[in-house]
């Protein structure tokens, strides 16, 4: 079980935590989490490094990888909710809230 390093020393990825999904190094925190406060719910990062208990500088490096990788993360997000709506539309007693 091999971690793979990314350009930064805050993110890691591992097949083996959140599907293999980008997150900050040490935590179960994915870099679209991150993405998903600050640009769909407006939070600063600053709030959002409160939050998490995580360094500003981790914060910020989730939104640079995400920039560097944004066609990337953002089809893995579509897919994602796409799984999502197809879920609740086969199980009526799941909800599923997306922005």
């Amino acid at each position: 079980m091999s971690t793979t390093q990314v350009s930064t020393e805050h993110i890691s990825i591992n097949p083996e935590i959140r599907f293999g999904k980008p997150c900050i190094k040490g935590t179960r925190i994915a870099v679209i989490d991150i993405v998903n406060c600050h640009l769909r719910m407006e939070e600063s990062l600053e709030t959002i490094a409160k939050d998490y208990d995580l360094s500003l500088a981790s914060v910020h490096a989730a939104m640079a990888y995400y920039y560097d990788n944004r066609e990337e993360i953002e089809t893995r997000r579509v897919q994602g909710e796409a799984f999502a709506r197809e879920l609740a539309s086969k199980n009526p007693s799941v909800r599923v809230f997306i922005k």
